[in-house]
């Protein structure tokens, strides 16, 4: 359990120096290792991953990186007195990936818990070796009162998953004591008219019963922690997600920005009508550092759309900071 913190502190200072020496030229060194390839998870791996969890998961083999969703379907979401699907944003997740040398593997996830729920999983995590590196909001107006969790650790795949289905085991984050989610009597697919959307966004989103989702990574940004590649699976995300109907649709999302484009964000958000609801971290030591900004709306699907498209479009522009 030491060995592994020790190798974390060790590889945050290794991605630490990398962003020091950025604007100063990469040594071959750190050059090689920003060009090498994120090693697979082999079947044994994933197949651990699985007997802990009790749930099978998704592995992206472009990024390499196997995720187990985790929904709160014991859950009944308002959000301004509205019911709202589970799949619009809540929904946890665990994933997990190699680090880039291969000699280890990171897990990150994000919990979803009700207020008397958070403290538990805390101690939780803490014994058996993982860490915490958020805790917040992502949501206005909901009932009842929901809080995101992030975690993480590092160890071999096994372990990690052994050690994070223990941290979840008496939560009802845990698959087995989650109840079997009830078909919706529309999908994403009757409700809205995804081309149009489509259209506006730029990308194909997902349909998950009644709701419609959008997510897209940062793919011109290279970010690093605890020694991998954060990816859009494995956190690193813009997302957008629609529900309630075409005309009179809830949104909420998340942006994945950096520093500078924190404002020109929120920015073009605002001229849009969409509502700011949090703004903070996610990880922990990640370089160059990430910051996240969660958003709700409410109005037509389209509108709402072109709002989300305006926050998009202020990402990976060269913004400067007004601080100097």
């Amino acid at each position: 359990m030491q060995k592994n913190k020790i190798n974390r502190r060790e590889m945050l200072g290794s991605i630490a120096a990398l962003g020091a020496t950025a604007t100063l030229g990469l040594r071959n060194s750190e050059a090689a290792v920003l060009n090498m390839a994120t090693p697979p998870l082999t079947q044994a791996e994933m197949t651990a991953v699985d007997t802990a969890m009790g749930k099978k998961g998704k592995y992206v083999e472009a990024e390499n990186t196997y995720t187990v969703p985790l929904p709160r379907n014991d859950l009944k979401v308002t959000v301004k007195g509205e019911s709202v699907p589970i799949s619009f944003g809540f929904g946890g997740w665990v994933s997990v990936k190699k680090t880039m040398d291969g000699k280890s593997a990171v897990l990150m996830s994000d919990t979803v818990l009700l207020e008397e729920e958070v403290n538990p999983l805390i101690s939780a995590a803490h014994a058996n070796g993982l860490e915490i590196s958020a805790i917040h909001n992502h949501f206005f107006y909901e009932q009842p009162r929901i809080f995101y969790m992030h975690l993480h650790g590092m160890g071999t795949v096994a372990d990690l998953a052994k050690r994070y289905a223990a941290t979840i085991k008496s939560n009802k984050l845990f698959p087995a004591n989650q109840p079997t989610a009830a078909a919706p009597p529309r999908t994403a697919k009757e409700i809205f008219d995804l081309p149009a959307l489509d259209k506006i966004v730029g990308k194909t989103g997902a349909v998950n019963g009644a709701t419609y989702k959008y997510t897209i990574g940062r793919d011109d940004q290279r970010i690093m922690a605890m020694g991998a590649e954060m990816t859009a699976n494995i956190g690193l995300n813009s997302w957008a997600s629609f529900a309630g109907s075409a005309d009179a649709a809830h949104i909420a999302g998340d942006m994945a920005m950096l520093e500078a484009e924190v404002n020109p964000v929120i920015k073009a958000l605002r001229q849009n009508n969409l509502e700011v609801v949090a703004v903070h971290n996610h990880m922990l030591g990640e370089s160059p550092r990430i910051i996240f900004l969660h958003y709700y709306g409410r109005g037509a699907a389209t509108h709402l759309a072109n709002g989300f498209r305006a926050a998009l479009n202020e990402l990976g522009k060269k913004h400067g900071m007004m601080h100097g």
